[in-house]
């Protein structure tokens, strides 16, 4: 729904075509999530069959205009408004990963949180020299702004998601402690009660 609103939000500014508007989307969000013209024009035809947006003619190069309807503004509005849906999270690929790793045999689960602990981290200075490069100008305008406010997530995501595998890593130390400290419990043997019962199931 992201791309949907997302386009919707450039429309507002005025009518745009289609690889404009990829153009912009890539601006504001830095190319964090590239988008192929055919997704665009695949949003934009649902979008006109929902009635929030319209052909609007065509520019001095023929490409074909579109623009935002009254009721894609109020469909916007009602987007910026709403909070995130939190309740329903994606899939996780990592969480997904680790909770399948666990027990699983002939995994090394501690080398796998290294591996991507050594990935994030680095992720994560990466996005903090691209913050770094692009704090070195003052932010000229609202595509700069909104790329910063991009960076600035991906690093708290980074961040957070770094703390998190030290928190897996930690659990299964403690884990690992606690099952070399718990005592052999052998089985005992069937007493005659239950032998009893066993045979009456025969």
């Amino acid at each position: 729904m992201s791309i949907r609103h997302g386009l919707l939000a450039l429309l507002e500014r005025g009518p745009r075509y289609g690889s404009q508007l990829r153009t912009e989307f890539e601006s504001r969000t830095g190319s964090t999530w590239p988008l192929n013209v055919g997704q665009v024009y695949t949003t934009l035809s649902r979008l006109e069959r929902d009635g929030l947006i319209a052909q609007d003619g065509e520019d001095d190069q023929g490409h074909s205009l579109y623009s935002i309807s009254d009721a894609g503004r109020t469909e916007l509005r009602s987007w910026f408004e709403t909070p995130v849906d939190r309740s329903n999270p994606p899939r996780d690929e990592l969480a997904i990963k680790l909770a399948m790793a666990v027990g699983a045999p002939g995994v090394d689960i501690r080398a796998v949180i290294q591996s991507q602990r050594h990935h994030t981290v680095k992720a994560m200075q990466d996005y903090t020299r691209l913050k770094a490069q692009a704090l070195s100008d003052v932010p000229a305008n609202r595509d700069e702004v909104a790329w910063l406010l991009v960076l600035e997530q991906l690093i708290f995501q980074a961040e957070a998601e770094a703390r998190w595998l030290d928190h897996c890593e930690a659990r299964l130390v403690r884990l690992a402690e606690a099952a070399a400290t718990e005592p052999e419990t052998s089985t005992p043997a069937p007493g005659p009660a239950r032998t009893a019962r066993a045979r009456a199931r025969r």
